[in-house]
């Protein structure tokens, strides 16, 4: 939770995109077991879940009745349920709902129900150094195409918003697990090291304990992970890719375009320290054991296979090479920087991509393939 209504000045540190604001968790008055919720791009055709949610957080604080679960985008009350949540925001914050605020990072542990753990730190970002459109230079960078059409909606919620409270996780390369899990090992072996946040989730989603990185040895940690893991990722022509969008990438998307939207009419003060400037993030390992990475599968049904790969091959470049074992188109696409699987009625094919960026634009929408067929299956992954 980060209070979007501070004005103190924060600390940027724009070399390697990440600022300084202000982190909100709620007090000891606050039942904290019904507090945080899913993010709300989950379960988007199960109302029954997000009624269940409403059920357990009935009449006492939780981010559930700040946030705008998705499952409700298109209903009619839309515009009063947004009223609603920004009242709310102001309420808890005249309310003592939540703890003195906190201006460092937070060490996170998030156990799921399967029993994996994955580790993070929780921090904002200058939005000066993210872009979401593709073949950027940014420091920080999305991973998927943006669809345009989500963005709207979104900038209705967060415009006027007192509080932010998105799950945004920024994916970082550090084979060495140098900024996460040592700073993690530093935190809690700190001197009166003790959970600042500490809570089973609700539904069966696990457990998530947190402790704010207040340690001097911590401290200097990161600072130099962030400075070896710049020098690993500068480019030749000076360009930085410091971290890539995993998840909440249309949320990002639209604190940007929030506050482009802001930077209009801003004065020079206002651009330089206005905490609409900034985002709250998770940063994540991409090594972290507790991340797992499964490939992107399409079935499509009424094509023609012949038209939509050499469609693929002509809008992303490439070479197209007919595989005759499934295990060695497996392979091919497993070891590929940006490779492409098809199986169809043809055969088995395998698209060779130039492909280097995280985030191009869609090729095509496949309707225009649409051709009397009987099916076509088409298996994509686009490796790391």
């Amino acid at each position: 939770m980060r209070d979007l209504s501070y004005t103190a000045k924060m600390k940027i540190t724009n070399t390697y995109g990440l600022g300084k604001g202000s982190i909100l968790l709620p007090s000891a008055k606050v039942e904290i077991e019904k507090w945080p919720v899913v993010a709300c791009d989950q379960y988007t055709q199960d109302r029954a879940y997000w009624t269940k949610v409403s059920e357990i957080t009935d009449k006492t604080p939780s981010t559930a009745h700040i946030i705008l679960p998705e499952v409700y985008l298109s209903d009619s009350n839309k515009s009063e349920r947004i009223q609603n949540i920004q009242n709310t925001m102001k309420e808890y914050l005249n309310n003592d709902i939540f703890m003195k605020d906190i201006h460092d990072m937070i060490y996170l542990e998030r156990t799921t129900a399967y029993g994996r753990t994955r580790k993070g730190l929780i921090t904002t970002i200058d939005l000066e150094e993210y872009e979401w459109k593709p073949f950027s230079k940014a420091k920080i960078r999305a991973t998927e195409a943006t669809i345009i059409d989500r963005i709207p909606p979104r900038m209705e919620i967060r415009r006027g918003a007192a509080l932010e409270s998105p799950h945004i996780m920024l994916l970082v390369n550090d084979s060495n697990k140098f900024l996460v899990e040592k700073t993690g090992e530093l935190t809690k072996a700190a001197q009166n090291s003790t959970p600042v946040y500490n809570t089973d989730l609700m539904q069966n989603s696990g457990h998530i304990t947190g402790w704010v990185v207040d340690s001097a040895d911590a401290k200097a940690n990161v600072e130099k992970a962030l400075e070896a893991i710049s020098t690993k990722n500068t480019r030749a022509d000076g360009s930085l890719f410091m971290f890539a969008v995993g998840d909440g990438n249309h949320s990002l998307a639209t604190a940007k375009a929030v506050w482009e939207e802001f930077k209009e009419k801003a004065s020079p003060e206002e651009i330089e320290n206005h905490p609409a400037r900034y985002a709250l993030v998770e940063i994540v390992n991409i090594f972290d054991e507790g991340l797992t990475f499964e490939p992107i599968h399409r079935v499509l049904f009424n094509v023609n296979s012949d038209k939509l790969i050499s469609y693929v091959a002509q809008q992303l470049g490439g070479n197209i090479a007919k595989v005759e074992d499934p295990i060695e188109l497996e392979e091919k696409v497993k070891n590929s920087t940006a490779g492409f699987g098809f199986v169809c009625d043809k055969g088995m094919f395998f698209l060779s991509t130039p492909v280097t960026e995280l985030a191009v634009k869609p090729v095509a929408k496949l309707t225009i393939f649409m051709e009397v067929r009987k099916f076509s299956v088409l298996v994509e992954k686009m490796a790391e």
